[in-house]
């Protein structure tokens, strides 16, 4: 059963940072329920399909320069935790954030992604 912080580390790089569609959609399969609720300031997602679509939509928007990296330390709580990441080319993100998932049976429930402005 994978860790919170396995689970952080799996939505970061293998879905949100992963461009290959068949290795994130398992990704996603592995890591979230099926009834998974996204959150981000542009709207409120449910599902597997609705999660890959956010996945997908974004990258193909960025450069292929452009990575997914953690930036500073994980916390992890009974059944959350939160993992502050940067996305850009490396040495110059243009955007942070913060993901903050809760979990349950081993898997992600709910996704919430912060935005520094």
């Amino acid at each position: 059963m994978p860790t919170i912080p396995e689970l952080l580390a799996t939505n970061l790089h293998d879905v949100f940072g992963n461009r290959d569609a068949a290795s994130r959609r398992a990704a996603i399969e592995a890591s979230f329920s099926p009834e998974v609720v996204f959150i981000d300031p542009e709207e409120t997602v449910t599902g597997w399909d609705a999660l890959e679509a956010k996945a997908a939509g974004l990258l193909a928007t960025a450069p292929d320069s452009f990575e997914f990296r953690e930036d500073g330390v994980l916390y992890t709580g009974d059944g959350v935790g939160a993992l502050a990441w940067t996305f850009g080319p490396e040495g110059t993100p243009v955007a942070r954030g913060i993901d903050i998932v809760t979990v349950a049976d081993s898997r992600i429930v709910e996704l919430r992604t912060l935005l520094h402005e």
